[in-house]
């Protein structure tokens, strides 16, 4: 699997992957970083939980799911934001490609799939 310098920075894969995942999509919920990433689903909830209470996350309900988001009001999640653009950016091609392999948005209608 993919390791970057965010692991040895926020001390574990389960933060490594809940931030790359969330630069990736926007937002995010546990489990679908958990099953992207083999981590384990308790880990990615605990660094979920960590960085809400740090104010860098935001988490709203959907339905039974909690979804989590950048923080609009704190200057500490724009920076860690840009940290994770650098990293993402370094990210090769395929790398991008094993990691965020499902897609999370429905496809338009009459959209052709390219294959």
């Amino acid at each position: 699997m993919i390791s970057t310098a965010l692991a040895d920075l926020f001390g574990g894969r389960a933060a490594e992957a809940v931030l790359l995942h969330l630069f990736h999509y926007g937002e995010t919920y546990g489990r679908a970083v958990s099953r992207d990433f083999a981590v384990s689903l308790d880990s990615v909830q605990r660094q979920l939980d960590r960085f809400e209470r740090a104010g860098t996350l935001v988490c709203k309900r959907q339905g039974q799911m909690l979804i989590y988001s950048w923080n609009p009001k704190s200057r500490l999640a724009t920076r860690l934001r840009e940290l994770i653009g650098v990293v993402h950016e370094g990210l090769s091609a395929e790398a991008k490609e094993s990691i965020f392999l499902q897609r999370r948005q429905p496809r338009a209608k009459d959209k052709p799939v390219i294959r």
